[in-house]
């Protein structure tokens, strides 16, 4: 099925990718880079906008909205193989799963979207490690040497967008595969086995580096943690300093050489007491900033200047809220936008419960405020 865009491309007069880059780097655009951060399930289920037009994932909605593009590449940085989602039980009202780390968690049967009841992780002791490294984490399998040419259709010689390289995760998917309970134990009851595992994180990322930065004319890096909540980070301060910010720091060098200076973290809740040490290891821009778990994006903006910049930070809450509410938020943007380092989305998937008509009042707003019609 052909999805057919709802809405013209905002004008302008820069190409994705310059503007993406002189918007990064505190320079004059001629208007905002305009993307979103997709979608809750339950979205292309409910939105009669997307039922209607066949849109059942992010990539399509994008090109529905006539949103900039913006791309990344990957190597494969984790575990290989993963996994195999799978069924172990069937309950009343839920489903117990196996997922892609090996976790056994419980699901609504429904599977509408919710944070699952995690039952058994895949990793408890030393020796449940070093048989999961042994068996997924190899760094001499033929499956983590990437296919270059391949690769090379997401670069053309006249690119327009701007074309990221993915850095992996160096403490969330450890989080994922011990859970959270799980890694607050083992910092203190197995610290060797914690730092082995944030070492193979790091060496397979830059694994993948070698392979892929001398191939390609990047724009940024991108990355995963997800260790933050309302309350602040799961690991203390100390443990990211003395334990993740030197990996980090190894990772940001093999990017500055290959000329890419801005490196983006994807980390829910608030993040402000790892952030000076995420800064350090070379982290410099946040995604897609929580209001609710962090602070209104302009606080970390006026606090870090121009050293830091923020993707995302449209408080959901407000999105729900009907359109006066949208339209006091966004207002209070417009000095990010216009100052530079700042790139306004939705602080996550937007949930089901904003009204897609009030939705369609927001990517109007934000081309109002934000665009070349101002």
């Amino acid at each position: 099925m052909t999805i057919a865009p709802c809405r013209p491309k905002w004008a302008g007069t820069m190409t994705d990718r310059d503007r993406f880059n002189r918007q990064m780097h505190y320079q004059p655009v001629d208007r905002s880079f305009n993307m979103e951060f997709g979608y809750w399930e339950e979205n292309y289920k409910q939105w009669p906008m997307f039922v209607k037009n066949g849109i059942t994932n992010e990539l399509e909605a994008n090109h529905y909205f006539s949103f900039d593009r913006i791309w990344t590449i990957s190597g494969n940085v984790w575990l290989y193989p993963s996994f195999a989602n799978q069924i172990v039980e069937e309950r009343a009202t839920t489903t117990v799963i196996m997922n892609e780390d090996g976790v056994l968690a419980e699901v609504p049967k429904d599977r509408h979207d919710t944070i699952p009841h995690f039952l058994k992780p895949t990793v408890v002791t030393p020796a449940d490690w070093q048989r999961v490294k042994a068996e997924r984490l190899q760094r001499n399998d033929p499956a983590r040497k990437m296919d270059i040419e391949a690769l090379k259709f997401f670069d053309p010689v006249d690119r327009d967008f701007p074309l990221g390289i993915w850095c992996g995760s160096m403490i969330g998917k450890i989080r994922d595969m011990l859970t959270f309970e799980g890694l607050a134990y083992a910092i203190y009851d197995y610290p060797e086995m914690i730092e082995d595992m944030v070492e193979t994180a790091c060496v397979l990322v830059e694994d993948s580096l070698d392979q892929l930065l001398p191939h390609f004319k990047l724009d940024f890096a991108a990355g995963w943690e997800d260790i933050c909540y309302k309350g602040g980070p799961i690991v203390s301060p100390r443990f990211f300093r003395e334990i993740v910010m030197p990996r980090y720091k190894r990772i940001s060098r093999k990017l500055h050489a290959a000329g890419v200076d801005i490196w983006y973290m994807d980390c829910d809740g608030d993040v402000r007491p790892i952030l000076p040490a995420m800064m350090e290891g070379g982290v410099n821009c946040l995604f897609p900033f929580e209001v609710n778990g962090c602070s209104h994006p302009s606080e970390l903006l006026d606090e870090y200047g121009k050293d830091l910049r923020i993707m995302g930070g449209v408080d959901k809450i407000e999105l729900g809220k009907g359109r006066e509410a949208i339209k006091a938020y966004l207002q209070t943007l417009i000095p990010l936008v216009e100052r530079g380092g700042y790139i306004p989305f939705c602080d996550h998937r937007c949930p089901p419960n904003v009204d897609p008509d009030d939705y369609l009042y927001y990517l109007d707003l934000k081309e109002e405020l934000y665009g070349m019609k101002r």
